[in-house]
Parts: structure tokens; C-alpha cells; sequence
């Protein structure tokens, strides 16, 4: 018998992908989220789910070893869930109104300099048709600063090669428009003209002639670091980290940077601000009478 609680959730995840036009991950998060909790209270109804249940929830969490941040999400995965309870009429009262996250600590994106970003994304060499894949995705990564998921998700058809405009599905399958620089358009171009396989939806392929995944993204972006001898803790996120740093030094105002990344509040891109310290007192050294 199915209860109220898996109701109400079909209910919350069928509006959160129809009305609020969430990605398959998003839901999925949604849902493993709010099963755990289900699964913890025992199928509480969730007229019944008070402050000391989401406590010892919390306590629960906190006990099994998850980080602050994993804890935080799973939190907001219960007021999202609990807010449209109430706005539907399910509930009167929201009990998660009265519970605090754990405070986070602010950690800075891992970068590369510039000169490192060009020797990693010119690290793939040959003629073979899988390293001019692999040079046209580093170099489309950096040169666009789009997610892992919006990389592996792109199709032929989303690249304006005379344009030089690139249509990115990003979060929430929101689209933006972002430009690709010409370096990365001649890479793409080698790769599809020595591609075994006819590249006609999905742009970037595997040896099979199927879409890439994120596990083999990954591993490639490690292969290259290793081959680089680039010996810091960065990963495919850290070549948008770049992207948006490398732009900022160079004088790009933080407003354009935010659309670019396709980042939905200013506040998550000013965190790049932070990246800019070294350049900031380079200045400082060069023009002061008494640096």
C-alpha cells in the first residue's frame, strides 16, 4: 500500500520537473533525499514530522559521517519538499521553518594559471582521431566554461561554427547562448573530419560512436594532468574555475562573467572575485610609492 508520504513526494516531484523545469539529476537528488528521510522516520505521515524529527534526522546524518555540505543539501531537499506541502494545501504548518543548516566553510575553487590551462588543453597530441576528440574538449571546456554535463550533452547542431556561438543546455534545461573562440572551432573541425564515426547528433563520441560519459570525462581530464605533470588538486570543474578567473585578471566585469556561466545569482560568481588577490597586488607592488 502505497503511503502518504510516497504520495505527496510523486505529487512535489511531478512539479518540480513540469512546473519548475528541473534537471533528471536535480530529481533524482530529490528523491534519493527525501526516501532517506522517509526511510529514517518510518513512513511518517508528514502532517506528523515535527522540529525533533528533522533534529534527529540531522543528528542521524551527522552520525553516519556526511559532510556539512551533503547535510545542508538534503535539508533543502526537505524545505523545498515541505514549502510546496503547505503552498498546496497538504500541510498548514512547514515544519522545517525553524531549522538551521550547518554553517559551511567558504572554500576557493581549484584553478589553473594560465600557462597551465594552455599546456593541459594542448597536451593531447597526434593525429589519432581520439586525441583530437580529446584536444577539442579541453579546449572547448576552457574555452567556453561550460559544465561537464552541458559538454557531454552537446550536439552538432548547437555549434555555430561561423558565428562562433555555442547553445548550451544548462541547469534546470535552461539554454544560453556563450562564444567559442576560434583555437577551439579548429580543434572540433580536426576531430569530425578524422571521426570514424558520422557525427551527426551527439558531437563528442566514444570508441563505440556512443555519447561520452562523465566517468570517462573525468578520467580523461586526470590522464592529461599526469601526462602535464600538473601535480595540484584539480578536476574537468577546475577548467571552468580557470575560465572565470583567467577572464576576471584580464579585466571582464563580474556581470558578464555571471552570464556566461550561466550562474543564476551574482553572488555565486563572486566567489571568483577572490581568485584575483595575486593580480591585485602585483598592481599594488608595481604603482604604490612605498609597496
Amino acid at each position: 500500500m502505497v503511503s502518504q508520504f510516497d504520495r505527496f513526494l510523486e505529487r512535489f516531484l511531478e512539479y518540480m520537473e513540469i512546473e519548475r523545469n528541473c534537471s533528471p539529476h536535480t530529481l533524482k537528488n530529490y528523491w534519493q533525499d527525501l526516501q532517506q528521510f522517509r526511510d529514517f522516520s518510518s513512513g511518517i505521515s508528514p502532517e506528523n514530522v515535527d522540529y525533533l524529527t528533522l533534529r534527529r534526522f540531522v543528528m542521524h546524518l551527522s552520525s553516519r559521517g556526511l559532510s556539512k555540505r551533503s547535510i545542508t543539501r538534503k535539508l533543502s531537499s526537505l524545505r523545498s519538499f515541505f514549502k510546496f506541502l503547505v503552498r498546496e494545501g497538504f500541510l498548514k504548518n512547514n515544519p522545517t521553518l525553524v531549522l538551521f543548516s550547518p554553517k559551511l566553510e567558504k572554500h576557493l575553487p581549484s584553478f589553473l594559471t594560465e600557462e597551465e590551462a594552455k599546456t593541459l588543453v594542448e597536451a593531447p597530441s597526434g593525429d589519432k582521431w581520439y586525441s583530437l576528440r580529446d584536444r577539442a574538449i579541453l579546449e572547448t571546456l576552457y574555452s567556453t566554461g561550460i559544465r561537464s554535463a552541458e559538454l557531454l550533452s552537446l550536439n552538432i547542431d548547437d555549434i555555430d561554427f561561423i558565428s562562433g556561438i555555442v547553445k548550451v543546455k544548462g541547469k534546470g534545461k535552461k539554454e544560453r547562448i556563450v562564444p567559442i573562440g576560434r583555437i577551439a572551432l579548429d580543434s572540433i573541425k580536426k576531430y569530425i573530419s578524422r571521426c570514424p564515426f558520422s557525427v551527426k547528433k551527439a558531437l563528442f563520441l566514444n570508441k563505440e560512436g556512443r555519447r561520452l560519459s562523465d566517468r570517462f570525462l573525468r578520467m580523461l581530464v586526470k590522464k592529461y594532468l599526469r601526462k602535464c605533470a600538473l601535480h595540484k588538486n584539480v578536476s574537468v570543474h577546475s577548467l571552468r574555475h580557470s575560465f572565470a578567473t583567467h577572464l576576471l585578471n584580464r579585466g571582464a566585469d563580474l556581470r558578464s562573467v555571471q552570464e556566461l556561466l550561466g550562474h543564476k545569482d551574482l553572488s555565486t560568481t563572486q566567489i571568483y572575485t577572490h581568485l584575483t588577490t595575486e593580480k591585485i597586488k602585483q598592481l599594488y607592488k608595481t604603482y604604490h610609492p612605498r609597496a
